[in-house]
């Protein structure tokens, strides 16, 4: 169904060399954000890419709720689209911290963006690196890892957001094919242009009685009875990036399409929400960072009662705190990416502890930013209003603080809540 085009590691680190040309960054040597040469090379690579082409067209694409797909396919040029694919498969084999690394860089110059790239890089083509077979990841991954097919997760419903396992929509085995039916909300690349889906989706559905008893499945555009039901228009923020409710009715999927094992899907999903919420984490930390560089120079640039906003202790309390509590957030994340195994599961603790911190953090820094610039802040011109929207999310998708909260908590049962 879709075309297909390899990218080799081998072709990646070149495009990463032609970047770093480029790039406009001044980056230390290794540490724990970039580990690795190769580390390095990626977020020079991304940080000029982002300046030099996802920076200009933000503000445009944000305030027509449109979603840049040209700009979204370019991403695979790059092997980013799969950067945590084997090569076999069209990627570039990288890792949990590459994955932030892209995350963070991203989402300093334009979060919804990086939204959508989220959506279609972690929640779809990791998810299915992680738990499809050879001949699926064949078909949808080298397409996913190009550009040339555009994924997505469908697991939350209009009743079932953090109480995920009570989801209703249900797959029923019919011969040799599932028949689904249900109805999917709060879908990131739910559509690409507010008329069509995405081309193709990993679907979580009930097969069986008990509540964990999920299976996932591949659903592809234009299969009968699979529609959009509406783009949800009007965010607060993250504006750029197409939300929508997907509607499955009687939408017949071959035993092929089945990811996993029958009513295994519940250990897949827990899995992939321990990277989604390390990157969300790398999201907040892009938009932290992002505030600190713009609440700094305008107060080494803005007057008022005959000096530089930046000499007054108001100004440089907030700058100071933002710029420590950025730095704190971003060892955290950078941690628990370093030791994070894209295979294994049970990293609850930090993977939730993370986002936690990161996205409250975030959301402080840009209201601190905000505060800082006054009325220039205030508005969409100087960018950190957009911030201060975009990092709202970050509190409530992948899991809200509550349920981050309830998640935590439960551990400390185990082991007497010993710290190791």
């Amino acid at each position: 169904m879709f075309a297909t085009r390899r990218i080799t590691q081998t072709a990646s680190r070149r495009l990463f060399s032609t970047q770093l040309a480029t790039s406009t960054a001044t980056l230390t040597d290794f540490n724990a954000f970039n580990p690795t040469e190769e580390h390095k090379g990626l977020r020079e690579m991304v940080r000029a890419f982002a300046e030099n082409e996802v920076e200009p067209q933000a503000l445009e694409y944000n305030r027509a709720e449109k979603f840049n797909i040209p700009l979204f396919r370019k991403l695979g040029d790059l092997g980013l689209l799969g950067i945590t694919v084997p090569e076999e498969y069209g990627g570039s084999g990288m890792d949990a911290t590459a994955m932030c690394i892209a995350m963070e860089e991203l989402s300093a110059v334009d979060p919804a963006f990086c939204l959508s790239y989220l959506a279609h890089s972690t929640l779809f083509v990791n998810n299915l690196n992680i738990n499809g077979n050879h001949e699926q990841k064949m078909k949808y991954l080298t397409a996913a890892s190009s550009g040339s097919l555009i994924g997505g997760m469908c697991m939350s419903e209009p009743g079932a957001g953090t109480d995920v396992l009570g989801m209703s929509t249900k797959a029923t085995s019919k011969g040799d094919s599932w028949v689904i039916n249900g109805t999917k909300m709060w879908i990131t690349n739910g559509t690409v242009d507010g008329v069509n889906t995405g081309d193709a989706f990993l679907v979580y559905a009930r097969t069986g009685e008990k509540r964990t008893d999920l299976s996932m499945f591949i659903v592809e555009k234009d299969m009968p009875g699979f529609t959009l039901g509406q783009k949800i228009e009007d965010k607060l923020g993250m504006r750029a990036s197409m939300t929508a409710e997907l509607v499955f009715e009687d939408v017949v999927v071959p035993q092929e399409n089945m990811v996993g094992s029958l009513n295994g899907a519940a250990l897949c999903m827990m899995r992939n929400l321990e990277i989604e919420r390390v990157a969300l984490a790398a999201m907040s930390s892009g938009i932290a960072r992002r505030c600190v560089e713009e609440m700094a120079k305008y107060s080494m640039q803005r007057r008022a009662f005959g000096a530089t906003i930046g000499e007054f202790g108001q100004i440089q309390k907030m700058i100071a705190e933002s710029y420590a509590e950025f730095m704190a957030s971003r060892s955290y994340i950078y941690n628990t990416s370093n030791n994070l195994d894209l295979n294994s599961a049970g990293n609850v603790m930090d993977s939730d502890g993370v986002k936690l911190f990161a996205g409250a953090m975030a959301k402080r820094v840009a209201d601190c930013a905000i505060q800082t610039m006054g009325g220039n802040g205030y508005t969409g011109e100087y960018r950190v209003e957009q911030l201060w929207r975009d990092s709202k999310l970050l509190e409530i998708g992948g899991g809200t603080n509550e349920s981050h909260h309830k998640n935590m908590t439960k551990w400390f049962k185990k082991d007497d809540g010993r710290i190791e």
